[in-house]
């Protein structure tokens, strides 16, 4: 079965994040389950893996907290959005953290709405990366 990899970055320090993580972290449950459903019969597993930052990993680069890369790619990345900063609180401090820019808004907290796009995007390019063969996209296992 042919795999659709997320895997979401956030700052967790003392066992805490900030509320923009929290939100998204809310979000990308309803939409891996979203996923999952839409994709388990057409054969692909959706899979997601959570890993924490240190408070030192996200000094040294805030806007890693936050990211979402599906199949190891950027969420913004397969919907055309942009990476951007702004102030944010609590656990982060003084340090601005990760926002996407899609189509002239801004997003702080990543909604499922856009998780499940970028899933589909994603899982649409597994698919057809074979021209639509019985293999799926797997890697080396076509038999075109």
């Amino acid at each position: 079965m042919n795999s659709l990899r997320i895997k979401w970055q956030r700052l967790v320090s003392g066992g805490e994040t900030c509320s923009r993580c929290d939100l998204t972290g809310r979000e990308l449950e309803r939409a891996v389950n979203i996923l999952r459903r839409a994709l388990k019969p057409l054969g692909l597993e959706v899979t997601l893996e959570k890993v924490e930052l240190s408070m030192d990993e996200f000094v040294k680069s805030p806007l890693e907290s936050n990211k979402i890369l599906i199949n190891d790619r950027p969420l913004e990345d397969w919907l055309g959005g942009e990476v951007g900063q702004s102030p944010c609180c609590g656990v982060c401090g003084p340090h601005d953290c990760r926002t996407i820019k899609l189509d002239g808004r801004i997003y702080e907290a990543i909604t499922a709405d856009l998780i499940v796009e970028a899933g589909l995007a994603a899982a649409s390019k597994l698919l057809s990366s074979c021209g639509g063969c019985s293999c799926s996209g797997s890697s080396g296992s076509c038999r075109r």
